[in-house]
């Protein structure tokens, strides 16, 4: 019971007890959101900036945040706050405000986009003399990429006639590490200008386990395309280490980074829209979304695939027995080109499915690279390892010089250690360790020989100070 001395307020009436009907009318406070007047919703809730919320709305926005509140809802929301709070003063809660407006953001004008054709695409004689600049070796290989390539495009750019439709030609490559599949994908990118991603396939999971979805792959396709699904659309993805997807061989537990990788890709290789977030890896409804159509994306799969020679040997040494008509069981075993004779039988065998070989028509094998390959990668290509370090030290006023020995002596030392032409570059980057650390001490210096000794451990690098350079050049003249 209350004091009958006690004053009653209610939201109606002013405190000194005369009726707010008139200044209700004339003025009377609404919800932000929902415009209902206060008679109506209720008690409201003031915010900063002269905003106030009914009970109604403020618990819907609670709930929309707890259950995930559909996209409809939810935008209609953050409208009708943007609408309000885009109107208050942020600088007086210390929000914002503190721009400089003498440093004016300078408005970046968009280019015209320009639409891919014909005339932008280089034919195939072209592509591979292009690659022959930086990549030694792999005559065949780059000839079946280039027309693959070519074609691929031509397939995207001509339009359908009769109702012939040109199928989409995803590529296989098989070779040992360090042969130059990657380095074929990124240069062949470069050359024809179009967005590449590369990924890792030992990364990818089936959806719903800890790892990236299949789906993952476009999404850094459409970040290397600056966000442009068009552009996205005729771009390239690598696939690097998909024989790591193999079937695995233990059958007790659930293959999450194998079989079930292998099955999500195919939806990818076929062609098919798809849903990918934008600046992100997952997807969640606070990242924007875009629809983008791999039909028209080339993907292109490489692996070095161990153990599968020993598949290829064994199907080839089936025939193998005692007559003059049958082979010897180790006549494949010397064979360097032996993954020129992988079929899709072999592949099968190795772990990888059918419906997933079928997804890639275009199928072919690098060779193993040998010594002469070697040699020839070391000083050929336009971007070739020793240029790099001559380079280096013509900056410093050196010049430097490998004598032919010495190369061969290298590449005989990558080929031990098994790695391709990786191993090149870790090689010679141990052997000019000291003269890169000891050449700029000594101004004097004016030639480094790398020579054979050097190399095998047995002498020194050969030193020719500038002063001697000078009498040589005297005598030659």
């Amino acid at each position: 019971m209350a004091d009958e001395n006690d004053i009653l307020t209610t939201p109606d009436e002013d405190p000194d007890g005369s009726s707010g009907d008139d200044s209700r009318d004339k003025k009377e406070r609404a919800c932000s959101i929902c415009r209902r007047p206060e008679s109506k919703a209720g008690p409201l809730t003031a915010l900063p900036g002269g905003m106030f919320v009914c009970r109604d709305c403020m618990q819907r926005s609670f709930d929309a945040f707890q259950n995930n509140l559909n996209h409809t809802d939810m935008n209609t929301l953050m409208e009708n706050l943007t609408k309000e709070i885009g109107s208050i003063d942020l600088s007086q809660f210390g929000i914002g405000g503190r721009t400089n407006p003498q440093k004016k953001e300078k408005k970046k004008q968009e280019k015209p986009k320009k639409k891919m054709t014909m005339d932008d695409v280089l034919p195939p004689h072209k592509i591979k003399a292009a690659l022959d600049e930086y990549v030694i070796g792999q005559d065949r290989a780059k000839k079946i990429m280039s027309v693959g390539v070519y074609n691929h495009y031509k397939r995207i750019l001509s339009d359908s006639k009769d109702g012939v439709e040109i199928r989409k030609s995803n590529m296989l490559m098989i070779g040992p590490t360090g042969s130059g599949k990657t380095y074929m994908v990124q240069t062949l990118a470069k050359l024809l200008n179009v967005p590449l991603a590369m990924t890792d396939a030992t990364s990818l999971t089936e959806a719903g386990y800890i790892g990236d979805d299949v789906e993952s792959v476009v999404s850094k396709l459409l970040a290397a395309a600056d966000n442009d699904v068009e552009r996205a659309e005729h771009g390239i993805v690598f696939i690097d280490e998909i024989d790591k997807l193999a079937k695995k061989k233990n059958l007790n537990q659930r293959d999450v980074s194998g079989e079930a990788v292998q099955q999500g890709l195919l939806k990818l290789l076929e062609g098919s829209e798809i849903e990918v977030p934008v600046g992100a890896s997952s997807k969640n409804m606070m990242v924007p979304m875009e629809t983008v159509d791999t039909s028209n994306i080339l993907f292109i799969c490489g692996g070095a695939f161990p153990g599968l020679e020993e598949i290829i040997k064994n199907r080839l040494n089936q025939s193998a027995g005692i007559g003059f008509q049958s082979d010897l069981r180790d006549k494949y075993d010397s064979d360097p080109d032996i993954l020129q004779k992988v079929t899709v039988e072999d592949l099968r065998t190795f772990g990888m499915i059918p419906e997933f070989l079928g997804r890639l028509p275009v199928m072919f094998s690098l060779q193993k690279l040998t010594e002469e390959m070697l040699v020839s990668i070391l000083k050929e290509p336009r971007n070739a390892i020793l240029k790099q370090y001559e380079r280096l030290l013509e900056l410093d006023g050196v010049r430097l010089v490998f004598e032919e020995d010495a190369l061969h002596s290298i590449a005989r030392t990558a080929m031990e250690r098994d790695t391709g032409a990786r191993a090149l570059r870790a090689i010679i980057e141990e052997f000019m360790l000291d003269i890169m650390y000891e050449v700029p001490k000594d101004k004097n210096i004016g030639e480094v020989v790398i020579t054979k000794d050097y190399i095998e451990h047995r002498g020194g690098p050969g030193i020719l100070l500038k002063s001697q350079m000078i009498g040589v050049q005297e005598e030659t003249v």
